[in-house]
């Protein structure tokens, strides 16, 4: 069995962007392919010009391969975005790519819905297909229909 280091013990946050935080468990049912998601209502950072916070909901799905993603790990890793100066397209692909390196999934997505701030929203999406797999071409083809329907925003 895995050790895990987070789960089950008093909390300690850290708000300094610290990916060591994330860790693994062994995927029970490699032979099946199916969905993880997660959804995190309370994401924050901070805007790398004017320090001022940025909030978000983050989609984090994916279709696991050995190893998948502990998720109070998980959470401490995205409170540790709390201090971390980064636009919000890095943030989603910076959590992308650590969980890229992590885990080795088949394929993953990153979607965060933050909430405007001027005015605007902005609402960066990514997602990375296993190179050489039929992943790949889900990736691709996910990329390329991502928006066709966007939903209707309210001022969320």
């Amino acid at each position: 069995m895995d050790k895990l280091n987070s789960l089950g013990k008093s909390t300690a946050y850290d708000f300094n962007y610290r990916p060591e935080v994330l860790e693994t468990f062994d995927n029970k049912h490699p032979d099946n392919d199916y969905w993880v998601k997660f959804n995190c209502p309370e994401f924050t950072s901070l805007c790398p010009i004017t320090g001022q916070p940025d909030f978000a909901t983050l989609y984090i799905s994916y279709i696991s391969d050995l190893k998948m993603v502990e998720s109070k790990s998980l959470k401490l890793y995205l409170f540790s975005f709390r201090n971390h100066g980064g636009f919000h397209e890095d943030c989603v692909n910076i959590i992308m790519k650590d969980l890229i390196k992590l885990m080795g999934p088949r394929y993953i997505e990153v979607w965060g819905k933050f909430t405007p701030r001027g005015g605007i929203s902005i609402d960066p999406w990514c997602n990375y297909g296993k190179p050489g797999s039929r992943f790949e071409q889900m990736a691709e083809y996910r990329l390329m229909n991502h928006d066709l329907y966007p939903e209707k925003v309210d001022n969320r």
